[in-house]
């Protein structure tokens, strides 16, 4: 019971995050824009990388989908490493955090749904 409110608190604030990021890919304020430019994305496309991540983020929040939309945040995190590595951003900071959000999208569904555990055992 403890492990699932954690599970679901730890993918709330990851869904909360996700919901942040395409709401604002969306609407395009001033700084999605300079980053947009900095990171050499063309504007245009961020109403689409946006739609994309809301729609992985709605199948991860919905339990009977939940493992495909992680699995598709996993790849659409992949995306974001490639930028930051391609740009020469700093390791730690920039280049792997979203490494360490796709970590916790995993931790927070390992945690909620208790048929994943033999699937990614912690021990054996």
């Amino acid at each position: 019971m403890r492990s699932s409110v954690l599970g679901w608190s730890i993918s709330g604030l990851m869904v909360a995050f996700n919901l942040f990021d395409a709401f604002g890919k969306l609407v395009k304020p001033a700084p999605v824009v300079a980053a947009f430019v900095r990171t050499g994305w063309p504007i245009e496309v961020s109403s689409t990388i946006g739609i994309i991540l809301l729609a992985c983020t709605v199948l991860y929040v919905i339990p009977r989908t939940s493992v495909l939309g992680a699995v598709f945040l996993t790849g659409y995190l992949g995306g974001a490493v490639a930028t930051n590595l391609r740009l020469l951003n700093p390791l730690f900071s920039h280049t792997l955090f979203p490494v360490y959000f796709g970590i916790l999208v995993w931790i927070g569904l390992w945690l909620r749904e208790p048929k994943l555990r033999p699937v990614f055992p912690l021990t054996r």
